[in-house]
């Protein structure tokens, strides 16, 4: 390819998106941001369409339009709004890659169509394999669609991988901060705050995901991902917490050998590798320096501080939309956390009655996921209003 790889990148204004920018001005022979898009952020995203300069530009808010329109419209570029409208930007000729980093249930439509129409993707949105893994991988088998991980996880795994006969694995190993209550006690982690939640120690996030992290159900999630991703049974896939964050995961392979993929807490490298399709670009990242971390330690995670994380092999085993309630849920929980309206210990609470109470389709098409979708979240909201 003689022209730029022309990206989608959907979740702009967010953390990964901001830093799939970055990578894509880093290297300008070999990238162009042909699509941006975000959920309701329109001054930010007008921001960096006046920077970047892409063809299309997508609001999901269908309200801000008017304002994203006459912003950019006079400078050329085309303006869209709406679930649907982000949907089918990513179908047209002139893309090449699409970049999803959209939060939560948000990014399966867009996958979905991405699939139907062939486009390559580096995915960063961890939802859509947790919510429709399977419905993705039988959409997979008819398409020439290629996935890319982009979270730091499963991109360390796929970096151990490379070259790896994938009947030789034992384990994948997948590494865990421990978030910012690694070390609270039970009663303790009842009065945290919003802003106690929000500090990791380690990486820059967005609020949800750092939530997600604070309860390890981001781990679980991980874990589902990764079976999707690699086809690993889920009993040989564990969470171990590596506090220092510098071993983003591990492969253990049936002869005792262990591979490990290192960096710093940056996703300019995972982003840059999955937008390489695992080509290595230089200059990605930042170095690390091995004698600035001459202490690094593992822990098994405490399921009973953080049952979240057994949600894993749960969905695993019931597969169906039990994964597609866990995730409806958590985020109506992480919302109502956030703005103060239940405690941090309520989450799993929220998420194991909503289990219990939303309707079961054990082999779902499209349509059932978006309706267990909107189900789980009524009756979260539901069960919320009664607390």
């Amino acid at each position: 390819m003689n022209r730029p790889k022309r990206i989608a990148v959907l979740g702009a204004t967010g953390s990964i998106g901001r830093q799939t920018l970055d990578i894509i001005e880093r290297y300008p022979n070999r990238y162009e941001a042909a699509i941006l898009a975000a959920g309701r952020r329109v001054d930010d995203l007008i921001a960096l369409a006046q920077k970047y300069r892409p063809r299309q530009v997508v609001i999901a808010d269908e309200s801000l339009l008017p304002k994203l329109r006459s912003a950019l419209e006079p400078l050329g570029i085309a303006t869209a709004a709406g679930a649907r409208a982000l949907a089918e930007s990513v179908e047209g000729d002139d893309i090449d890659m699409v970049l999803t980093a959209t939060v939560g249930y948000s990014g399966l439509e867009p996958t979905v169509h991405a699939i139907k129409a062939g486009k390559d993707i580096a995915l960063a949105n961890k939802e859509t394999l947790v919510v429709a893994g399977d419905l993705v991988g039988r959409l997979l088998k008819g398409s020439k669609t290629k996935i890319y991980p982009v979270d730091s996880e499963h991109s360390a795994i796929a970096q151990c991988l490379q070259g790896e006969d994938i009947s030789s694995v034992e384990r994948l190993l997948i590494t865990a901060s421990g978030g910012p209550f690694r070390t609270w006690p039970m009663e303790r982690m009842a009065t945290a705050t919003a802003a106690d939640a929000l500090r990791h120690p380690n990486w820059s996030m967005g609020a949800k995901i750092t939530i997600d992290s604070a309860t390890m159900l981001n781990k679980a999630f991980e874990i589902i991902e990764a079976h999707h991703l690699f086809g690993i049974d889920p009993e040989r896939i564990e969470a171990v917490v590596h506090p220092q964050s510098i071993i983003h995961s591990m492969v253990e392979f049936v002869d005792g050998s262990v591979k490990a993929q290192l960096g710093v807490p940056d996703m300019h490298l995972p982003i840059a590798y999955a937008l390489g399709e695992k080509q290595r670009l230089q200059g990605a990242s930042k170095h690390l320096s091995l004698a600035d971390y001459t202490t690094l330690t593992f822990e098994h995670p405490d399921v009973e501080r953080f049952p979240s994380l057994g949600l894993a092999h749960y969905c695993l085993a019931k597969r169906g939309t039990s994964a597609c309630t866990v995730n409806a849920a958590n985020e109506i929980a992480v919302a109502a956390f956030l703005n103060d309206r239940i405690k941090f210990t309520d989450i799993y609470r929220i998420i194991e009655h909503t289990l219990k109470v939303a309707s079961f389709v054990a082999e779902p098409d499209y349509d059932d996921y978006v309706a267990v979708n909107s189900e789980s979240r009524a009756k979260a909201e539901e069960y919320i209003a009664c607390l």
